[in-house]
């Protein structure tokens, strides 16, 4: 940072030496942000102001406006726009519990995005998809396995996805208090917005307020008080009414209630759901013509649409559907967020615009890349202490499909790596004197795939033959982008338009595991996934169960580190691990009965939070201190409600980083959850090694759900009631996951 602020402050003086010559007052870099808006805005016809209202804004040749392309995505990693650096999938980056690292990481990827972007504006034919904003994070909340885009997510707890989301946003979007954004970062999709994939553009998802303050919308709120400057409307209907056109959403809580005062851009192509009919995908028809929906979403707080419908737009104005009124509100917004990222400024002011290309996927990056792969990765099962392997095992036989496929590494919404270690490769980088035997054994979903013909009728018998002498099989198998995500078009038993229909792992896959089994050998599965696969047979057929999900360009040697004993797994599940299809709800039901470990009351295979470790952590809680703040007159959501010390200490004979993490439970709420994470901290300890630490807890977390206001903060003025007599009661559950059985208890009773 020290090196950039330097940077700006010998590029603004020789700026302000050279550039003093302007032909508008816009383009004066001397003026504020809100002056500058103000003079452009008067100098824009009703139609040149409607085509900035776009994702694809042209270029206005007589202002010398660029074009520009807001539609850019950045999930994990610059996207679609050539080479980058591919890090994890959100999914797996979520199992880090590492807000500090993911924050580092996605400062990489916007040091990349700017260095593309000045590339860009020094060559006109390297500018397609080079802008500086992004459609990330994706913040909805993985409350079924079976959505096929629940990789894009950051798990299915409502405090994590917050935490980790405004982390996301802090390292693309920058210093807050710099001269210039370095890019901006979006919250997607407001709201409610998990599936199915099948019938998105016309489903109508009704929820409790309860479920609706308490699990879908909080980490909006939590990402719009920390400065996100884009909100995503999401495709589906609310109670009836299109989330791009949806009073309740946009104008009653993210407008009036939030307070928030940037940009909310649409899904793409979301206001055409409003009108178009289409027989082959049912859409909602909720409005006749194009221009009454154009106008229905821009007069209810669409800034922007991503998608082509100016001329609606254009005819909503003429036939005063929408103000021109309107119309500059909206565009106000738009142009200060490109005045923000210093669209109209010349490069020689802006710090950013010396970050070289050469930072694109460079060894700094790969490493980041590659840490955050190993850091992701969930150790479920390891019978016997089978793993770590031994650096001098002889021969090793590598079997899956997913063992030397380095697309399927790569996630969805991604870019592409200068190069990919596959899971193969890494195996053999880390076990170079091995003999490595590599089949493909079978396809992950088909009843095919040998080593001879992909396409072959699997032979369980002859896969087994030729791997019998190896000292240990490492099976890679589960999932691929290729059958779960974004209104895919491919289907086949247990999968459906990119989701799923059952979670159990494909047949073929876990037959071949059984056979494999009956080899008698040591049997290692690599679980290569988005979301949570039902293993509940298949966890009988292993010795060891690890969890890589779609780990990107590094994922063949972070998964390889942790076999050979490089690296200590410290991965945690972030979201709970199902027995089976049956101890789901259906999928279309948005109600958080029964869903996620904060609502089910039956036990699953593996409980979110849960992940092992080649050493033995213990954890105990010191003490719980109550922070007295009714002295304070003025308080924050995120101000220390009470600490908790907890010693942690490494009993084992490697090196290791645990997560401690803190649950509470409202003892005196009727409905709240069974639990629900309100902080954790990764703490790393050398072999033997002790250490105690304090984890604060912020107010929001004990706050009750007002029934009479949904959604307000009145957490304060309710203590502050004289005339409560009762304390009020709560545990606080300190432990390594989520299960009962590995945590401990405080009661925590406050009273006035």
């Amino acid at each position: 940072m020290k090196k950039i602020f330097l940077s700006w402050v010998i590029s603004f003086f020789v700026g302000s030496l050279f550039c003093q010559n302007f032909d508008y007052p816009f383009q004066n870099f001397n003026l504020t942000t809100e002056e500058r808006v103000n003079d452009l805005m008067e100098r824009l016809t009703l139609e040149e102001k409607i085509l900035l209202l776009f994702h694809e804004s042209p270029e206005i040749d007589r202002l010398g406006i660029d074009a520009y392309n807001w539609w850019n995505e950045a999930l994990h990693g610059v996207a679609r726009w050539g080479t980058a650096t591919v890090f994890p999938q959100p999914i797996a980056l979520a199992a880090t519990f590492d807000k500090r690292e993911i924050e580092y990481s996605f400062s990489m990827v916007s040091d990349e995005a700017r260095a593309k972007f000045h590339a860009s504006k020094r060559d006109t034919a390297f500018r397609d998809r080079c802008g500086l904003s992004f459609y990330t994070p994706n913040i909805n909340i993985f409350r079924d396995p079976r959505w096929g885009r629940g990789m894009e997510t950051l798990g299915e707890d409502p405090y994590l996805t917050a935490t980790l989301g405004a982390a996301i946003v802090r390292g693309l979007q920058g210093d807050a208090n710099a001269k210039y954004l370095k890019s901006i970062a979006c919250a997607k999709h407001v709201a409610v917005h998990s599936g199915p994939e099948s019938i998105r553009h016309q489903f109508d998802v009704s929820v409790s307020q309860r479920d609706l303050w308490t699990t879908y919308l909080p980490a909006f709120e939590y990402l719009i008080n920390h400065g996100v400057r884009q909100v995503m409307c999401a495709y589906n209907r609310f109670q009836g009414e299109p989330c791009c056109a949806n009073n309740y959403f946009l104008s009653d809580i993210v407008r009036n209630k939030w307070g928030y005062q940037y940009m909310v851009v649409s899904d793409c192509w979301a206001i055409n759901d409003f009108w178009e009919r289409d027989p082959k995908t049912p859409r909602h028809e909720s409005h006749l013509t194009a221009s009454i929906a154009m106008a229905d979403a821009f007069n209810t707080e669409v800034d922007m649409e991503c998608g082509n419908s100016q001329s609606a737009l254009l005819e909503a104005a003429k036939d005063s559907l929408i103000s021109e009124d309107m119309i500059n509100t909206h565009l106000r917004r738009i142009l200060t967020a490109r005045f923000e990222l210093g669209m109209f400024d010349p490069d020689s002011i802006n710090p950013y615009s010396t970050i070289p290309l050469q930072v694109i996927d460079n060894e700094e990056h790969r490493l980041q890349s590659l840490k955050m792969a190993q850091k992701s990765i969930v150790l479920l099962k390891n019978e016997n202490n089978i793993l770590p392997l031994s650096i001098n095992i002889r021969k090793i036989a590598v079997i899956g499909s997913n063992a030397n496929d380095s697309t399927m590494l790569w996630g969805n919404y991604n870019g592409t790596p200068q190069y990919t270690t596959t899971i193969l490769q890494g195996i053999k980088n880390r076990f170079p004197n091995a003999e490595i035997i590599y089949e493909i054994g079978c396809d992950l979903v088909l009843d095919t795939g040998n080593r001879e013909n992909s396409k072959a009728v699997v032979d369980y018998d002859a896969t087994c033959n030729r791997v019998k002498d190896a000292e240990v099989i490492i099976y890679v198998g589960g999932l691929s982008p290729k059958w779960e995500g974004e209104q895919l078009e491919r289907d086949a038993d247990g999968f459906l338009g990119g989701d799923r229909t059952k979670i159990e792992l494909p047949k073929v896959q876990s037959k071949m595991l059984e056979k494999l089994s009956q080899l008698n050998k040591p049997l290692v599965f690599v679980l290569c996934t988005g979301s949570a696969v039902a293993l509940e047979s298949e966890i009988n057929y292993v010795d060891a169960l690890v969890n890589a999900w779609y780990g990107g360009e590094e994922a063949g040697n972070a998964l390889a580190d942790v076999l050979c004993g490089r690296v200590n797994p410290s991965g945690k599940l972030p979201v709970t691990f199902y027995k089976s299809t049956s101890q789901l709800p259906d999928f279309k039901n948005y109600d958080m009965r029964g869903r996620t470990y904060r609502y089910m009351n039956e036990k699953p295979l593996f409980p979110f939070g849960f992940g092992l470790s080649y050493s033995n952590f213990m954890i105990r809680i010191d003490t719980l201190i109550y922070n007295d703040f009714y002295s304070k007159k003025n308080y924050e959501l995120d101000d220390s409600l009470a600490q908790v010390y907890v010693t942690v200490t490494n009993s084992g004979k490697y090196d290791g980083t645990e997560i401690v993490q803190i649950y509470l439970q409202h003892l005196d709420e009727e409905n709240a959850p069974i639990k629900s994470l309100i902080a954790f901290q990764p703490v790393f300890l050398v072999a033997g090694e002790s250490k105690t630490i304090n984890i604060p807890l912020a107010i929001r977390h004990f706050e009750y759900f007002d029934r009479e206001n949904p959604g307000n903060h009145s957490f304060v003025e309710m203590w502050a009631d004289t005339n409560r007599e009762n304390p009020l009661n709560y545990h606080i559950m300190v432990g390594n996951s989520s299960a009962d059985e590995d945590l401990q208890t405080m009661k925590l009773s406050i009273k006035r």
